[in-house]
């Protein structure tokens, strides 16, 4: 009987060891250190009002001259608009205006927390909107691990862009959280699995209860097979942030509409410095053909 109870007790241990780092885990990655880098040269900031009233904020580009094709470029999670502006000479030289924001909740742009999507990709198709006003007859998205993924998302609910090209996106939020979790408790692969989703269920309860937020809504993989948005996928094969398996999944839902491209050597978001003249005639043909 006393065995019983030691191993209940153990049981019952890891089961609240578990459940906190879930917490803490979701807790850790609803709130990311700002960064907002410097002005980019040749800029203007710019502003809107998100549905939830956040203020939004974000470096536009306009070309000169101007082909009528804009940019909406989204960064990943923990940049800002201003890293995100390095790819604005790129599509300024073809005669693209670019627009790059600071997501929610990172650099100058408001919001209580990242939302992985659930609120981005509103915010992503309100750009939409600004840059329709601006005079942009063709609207283009790039995005870079987390934009990527808001840039999916969003291309589902409203078909606003011509096409996007989506750099390491994750096709499921949850199966990526198991996989960061497992190699944070260190545990032996037999146990990791089952570990960490106990810590990623108690996470995403944990965001449900505290914040009201469902991450049981943010699904690229359902997203991609109801949008009609041509994608372009890139994934660095040698990427340990977000496993390249993920973009494969995301291709194989539409194999007919999307093109995958996946980079030898290249680590997480760093295709366009492993082969950036690829990376340049890839993404500026995929624009010029939708």
């Amino acid at each position: 009987m006393r065995k019983v109870w030691l191993v209940s007790a153990v049981v019952l241990l890891g089961l609240v060891g578990l459940t906190a780092i879930g917490a803490g885990f979701c807790a850790a990655t609803l709130h990311v250190a700002r960064r907002t880098g410097r002005a980019p040269v040749g800029a203007a900031r710019v502003g809107i009002l998100a549905g939830d009233n956040a203020a939004l904020k974000a470096w536009w580009f306009p070309a000169a001259p101007a082909n009528g094709g804009c940019v909406l470029v989204l960064h990943g999670i923990g940049d800002s608009g201003a890293s995100a502006a390095g790819f604005a000479p790129m599509f300024l030289n073809e005669g693209y205006s670019v627009l790059a924001p600071d997501s929610r909740a990172h650099g100058e742009s408001g919001g209580a927390f990242v939302t992985y999507g659930l609120l981005e990709k509103y915010d992503a198709i309100r750009w939409t909107h600004w840059l329709r006003r601006q005079g942009c007859a063709r609207i283009y998205g790039l995005g870079e691990s987390l934009g990527a993924s808001i840039l999916i998302q969003a291309a589902a609910v409203e078909p606003g862009f011509n096409a996007i090209a989506a750099e390491c996106p994750y096709a499921s939020l949850r199966a990526m959280a198991e996989y960061r979790v497992r190699g944070v408790i260190r545990l032996p692969e037999i146990l990791a699995g089952p570990a960490a989703a106990v810590a990623v269920e108690a996470g995403v309860l944990y965001a449900r209860v505290a914040d009201g937020l469902d991450f049981e809504r943010v699904s690229p993989l359902h997203d991609v097979q109801v949008s009609s948005t041509p994608i372009l996928l890139i994934h660095g094969l040698d990427d340990r942030r977000t496993p390249p398996d993920q973009s494969r999944q995301l291709a194989a839902m539409r194999p007919a509409k999307d093109c995958l491209w996946l980079v030898p050597h290249a680590g997480h978001t760093n295709a366009s410095a492993v082969a950036p003249e690829e990376f340049r005639s890839r993404v500026l043909g995929w624009f010029a053909w939708n």
